[in-house]
């Protein structure tokens, strides 16, 4: 994990909902917004997606976004989910009696880089993801 970076231009936007934790309706947004992206790399953002939008209903506080953008030469997806709670996520060590806290595990597993940017008002959580194999 790193601090500060990503962050900039929208791309793809989806308002969360603080009362219906729909992780399906933000997965298929998701996947509407990159319909372009290789299903091998689709897999791996929509995971991503998943880990860190299933942060913001478990730990964050809202109002809270997910944004998505695609860049080329060379392609990579930036995911950033952001909520109004200062709280840092934490990555915790593998512990196979853990039933919780794998999500950053495999944040980290499955993206070339990932950090946090504190804001005036909470945070933004990015993630790279390398996808070399677009359509």
């Amino acid at each position: 994990m790193r601090k500060g970076k990503p962050s900039s231009d929208a791309g793809h936007v989806y308002e969360l909902d603080r009362d219906v934790a729909d992780i399906g309706r933000v997965r298929r947004w998701a996947e509407a917004s990159l319909s372009g992206l290789h299903q091998d790399e689709l897999v791996d953002v929509l995971l991503v997606v998943t880990e860190l939008v299933s942060n913001v209903y478990d730990h964050a506080r809202f109002p809270a976004r997910v944004r998505l953008r695609k860049s080329g030469e060379p392609c990579v997806v930036t995911v950033t989910v952001e909520d109004a709670s200062p709280a840092t996520p934490v990555l915790r060590p593998f512990s196979p009696d853990s039933v919780r806290s794998r999500g950053l595990l495999i944040v980290n597993q499955l993206t070339k880089q990932w950090g946090v940017v504190q804001r005036a008002v909470g945070k933004s959580v990015w993630a790279l993801i390398p996808c070399p194999l677009t359509a």
